[in-house]
């Protein structure tokens, strides 16, 4: 069993190091993906430096400019699903999402039965430490927003410290995927459940990161808003459609 830990870098050169210790730190099942969207402040050249002082446990993707959060996940995914990962999670770099959670994730996989496992800030057990009041708002509206309009009980649709079966990734289409930061978090868990998948929630305390600044913006907070009443109307249409074409062929 292997377990690919997708990390997306932008300017993260403070954090890298004492996480990916922390990481391998794990277990030697916990293998890395360094993707970097051209850092200037040198994120970019220290994965290099830990890919040789990992040998076989870490590989780094180069990217030209900031791509995006969503971007670099998709290939990611596409990447450990060539390499015949078991498991592939998606963390943040910035020590917010900390690695100590990740055996408990797997062992959700394999004692709950789950496709998709998802660190929960908002569950019993979960929590947010350092956050001010504003933020806590929008992460926890945006959450239950999703969630009426979609009619899911997942408690956390917008966390971005999750696992995946590799067979999830296989059958979702990963090519039609189109949202980027919250909103991606939202539709990959959304189109989990709607091709039957079991997902599970788990504890786990976010923290503010560590070093460097939040990449957290209104234009993030708005896209998720609108890619959730878009994931809404495409279900409504599909659903007519089904229902249409169920009547014409009776």
């Amino acid at each position: 069993m292997r377990a690919l830990v997708i990390l997306p870098t932008y300017n993260e050169v403070g954090n890298l190091g004492p996480l990916v210790e922390a990481i391998t730190g794990q277990g030697e099942r916990f293998h890395l993906l360094i993707i970097d969207d051209g850092s200037p402040d040198g994120t970019g050249l220290l994965a290099d430096h830990l890919k040789t002082q990992y040998p076989g446990r870490i590989e780094v993707l180069h990217r030209q400019g900031k791509l995006g959060l969503a971007t670099a996940y998709l290939a990611g995914f596409q990447y450990g699903i060539a390499m015949g990962y078991d498991y592939l999670f998606e963390m943040d770099a910035d020590f917010s999402h900390h690695p100590r959670y990740l055996p408990e994730f797997i062992s959700a996989m394999k004692m709950k039965g789950a496709d998709v496992v998802l660190g929960s800030r908002y569950v019993e057990g979960g929590g947010v430490a350092h956050w001010p009041w504003y933020r806590r708002l929008i992460s926890v509206g945006g959450s239950q927003y999703a969630r009426i309009v979609l009619g899911l009980s997942i408690r956390d649709l917008t966390g971005g410290f999750k696992c995946f079966r590799r067979e999830v990734l296989e059958a979702i289409q990963l090519d039609e995927i189109e949202a980027s930061g919250y909103g991606f978090q939202i539709e990959m868990t959304y189109r989990a459940v709607q091709h039957g998948f079991k997902v599970v929630e788990i504890p786990i305390i976010f923290e503010d990161r560590r070093e460097g600044q939040s990449k957290m913006s209104a234009s993030i907070f708005t896209e998720a808003l609108w890619m959730v009443a878009k994931l809404r109307i495409s279900e409504q249409m599909h659903r007519k459609a089904r229902l249409e074409g169920d009547r014409i062929r009776s």
